[in-house]
């Protein structure tokens, strides 16, 4: 997609336009013949949207890629995620808040549970209580390296975000986490000279937190992942005229929203309940809303099939709240799909549909995975979303004499 192209097209209006992500959508079927998890949860209310749209399967990066949250979304948002590469640490800084300077290194942080012979035997340490994450980041707040300033932020559950402050720090950096259980967590390595600082840095920090957490259960070490430093996009405004507003609960998506320079509004609360809640409190004051859904991936990572199915058709239940709101455009979809008997991410097309008085309905009565294959959008780059939104928000002008 050329983003500048659209720019110089884009156009004001007075429409609104919704965005809804359930993280990690895309599934499979727990057996062969069998449906999916967005197959199986019974879904009235996307079926019936699903029947005035256009559905479709969006890819983030292209055919056989599997991507993480931050690519995904920028996709979503209309960024190339193959230009614009972000790693997960910044994305994790800026969703609690803290204010990413220039010579910041940040990374996403887990705590984990690791055995006598420091193999790691849970990546997540049990999805361990937020406050209990809070008084562990604590205890890290304590270390001390000559040279360097070391920030720690819990964000939720066993996540935490890691920040080094020095001046000239490279940021091509190996990750601690190995991915996988039973097996040591990883020395970080410097991935090109100007990074080597930066690595022996973050490497004595691993090894006081593991002095410091060895008698903490089931917390009792630390992984390290999405090293970078903060980039730069172009705002949301800037590129399609939107004002935007981003409702989301966890700070990674928070911070890639923010990133993009969306407002990232105040929550009525946690559930996905209060989520549409702060939808209907802002309607009035936004023309474009990013609202997210986690518990669909972590479902879909753990394992849980009808877990994930539970949560769409809790998302279900809220559809006709959104809709008593009269938006021009909805996009329903995700960031990637997160097959529940995968246990991750994976390179699945994602199901995706769009609402608007003026597309051409396909006529399909359901929403699910191969009702979307039989859709007229086919299999697209998820960067064709929000183009497609904005013309029919009719905030794309004519091209041309």
């Amino acid at each position: 997609m050329d983003a500048e192209f659209y720019t110089k097209l884009a156009a004001p209006a007075q429409t609104k336009i919704v965005l809804l992500v359930l993280d990690g959508l895309g599934g499979l079927p727990a057996e062969p013949g069998g449906k999916t998890e967005l197959e199986t949860a019974h879904t009235p209310n996307l079926d019936r949207l699903a029947a005035q749209s256009k559905l479709g399967l969006s890819q983030p990066a292209g055919p056989g890629v599997t991507v993480g949250s931050g690519p995904g979304h920028l996709a979503l948002f209309g960024y190339d995620p193959i230009h614009y590469e972000i790693g997960r640490g910044a994305l994790e800084a800026l969703g609690v808040d803290f204010e990413l300077g220039a010579d910041d290194l940040a990374a996403r942080g887990n705590f984990c549970t690791v055995d006598a012979q420091g193999c790691v035997t849970d990546r997540r340490a049990g999805r361990l209580p937020t406050e209990i994450s809070r008084s562990l980041a604590e205890k890290l707040r304590t270390i001390r390296v000559p040279g360097v300033t070391f920030f720690v932020e819990p964000v939720k559950e066993h996540r935490f975000a890691f920040v080094a402050r020095a001046e000239g720090l490279g940021d091509a950096l190996s990750e601690s986490d190995p991915l996988k259980t039973g097996v040591p967590t990883l020395p970080v390595r410097a991935l090109n000279p100007e990074s080597e600082r930066a690595a022996a840095y973050v490497n004595a920090f691993i090894e006081q937190a593991r002095l410091l957490l060895a008698k903490d259960s089931p917390a009792n070490m630390i992984t390290l992942r999405g090293f970078n430093k903060l980039p730069v996009l172009p705002s949301f405004s800037e590129r399609y005229g939107l004002h935007a507003a981003s409702i989301a609960v966890n700070g990674m998506y928070r911070g890639v929203s923010k990133l993009a320079g969306m407002d990232v509004v105040p929550l009525c609360g946690e559930t996905i309940e209060a989520e549409f809640t702060t939808l209907e409190k802002y309607w009035q004051e936004y023309d474009f809303f990013y609202l997210h859904v986690k518990k669909t991936d972590t479902c879909g990572e753990s394992g849980d099939f009808m877990g994930k199915a539970a949560v769409i058709e809790e998302v279900d239940r809220q559809i006709p709240r959104l809709m008593a709101l009269q938006p021009d455009v909805v996009i329903v979809g995700g960031d990637h799909s997160s097959p529940a008997v995968l246990r991750s991410h994976s390179w699945h097309p994602v199901p995706t549909l769009l609402y608007s008085p003026y597309v051409l309905p396909d006529l399909i009565e359901t929403f699910g995975e191969r009702a979307c294959a039989r859709g007229s959008l086919g299999v697209f780059p998820a960067t064709h979303i929000l183009p497609l939104a904005l013309a029919n928000a009719r905030r794309i002008s004519k091209y041309g004499a």
